[in-house]
Parts: C-alpha cells; sequence; structure tokens
C-alpha cells in the first residue's frame, strides 16, 4: 500500500516562494512515477508536473514552467515542488500522487495516477 503526505503549504505574498514536500510510505522497492496536481473549489483537479522513477525526465503545465520545479529524492522518500514567483491565480489545495501500475510512463491526466495525498493549501494574496 502506498500513503502519501503532503506538507509545507501556506499563505505568501505574490511573488513569494513556497516549497511542497511529499512524504512517501510503501514497501520498500515499489517503483512509481510521482506527480503533482491543484484543485480550487468547483474546478477540475489540474496537472502541475510530473516526474520519472528516477526524476530526469520531469514535465509541467504551462502555466507553472520556469517557476515551479519538481523533484524527487528516492533513497528518502520524499518527492518536492519548489514554487517561486508565486501568483494569486497560484491559490489552490496541491497534490501529490502516485503510479504504480504498469506501464510506468509519465501522465498529465488525474486517471494516470493510483494514490492521492490529502492536499494542502496555498494561498497567494496581499
Amino acid at each position: 500500500q502506498v500513503q502519501l503526505r503532503e506538507s509545507g503549504g501556506g499563505l505568501v505574498q505574490p511573488g513569494e516562494s513556497l516549497r511542497l514536500s511529499c512524504t512517501v510510505s510503501a514497501r520498500a522497492n515499489t517503483r512509481m512515477i510521482m506527480a503533482w496536481f491543484r484543485q480550487v473549489p468547483g474546478r477540475e483537479r489540474e496537472f502541475v508536473a510530473t516526474m520519472s522513477e528516477s526524476g530526469a525526465l520531469i514535465e509541467y503545465s504551462g502555466s507553472v514552467k520556469g517557476r515551479f520545479t519538481a523533484s524527487r529524492d528516492n533513497a528518502k522518500n520524499m518527492a518536492y515542488l519548489q514554487m517561486n514567483q508565486l501568483r494569486p491565480d497560484d491559490t489552490a489545495a496541491y497534490y501529490c500522487a502516485a503510479r504504480t501500475r504498469i506501464p510506468l510512463v509519465v501522465g498529465q491526466s488525474t486517471g494516470a495516477y493510483d494514490h492521492w495525498g490529502q492536499g494542502t493549501q496555498v494561498t497567494v494574496s496581499l
């Protein structure tokens, strides 16, 4: 079983930075693709970033590319989302997701992922 827990959300002003963390609990040697999504109430969950098993391949949504950096540390069972130059329209609940079923390929749809965290709120406001 895979469990994901996000942390690091909060209230920041436009232009500031935040780093989100995702703690992964899983059996040793569990292989997975990891991703970040976000959701605003009343809207569908939106893709932010996805990372291959090694982290060598990373894809971003157009709205965050160049401002956000996703990474993972497999030795520590952690994933991260460094968010810079935050804007009010980045305000959302941010979710960590993992795909453990075969094939282990990156994807940008919510249906591509098998496991989800509870989310952490990020609010960008003056």
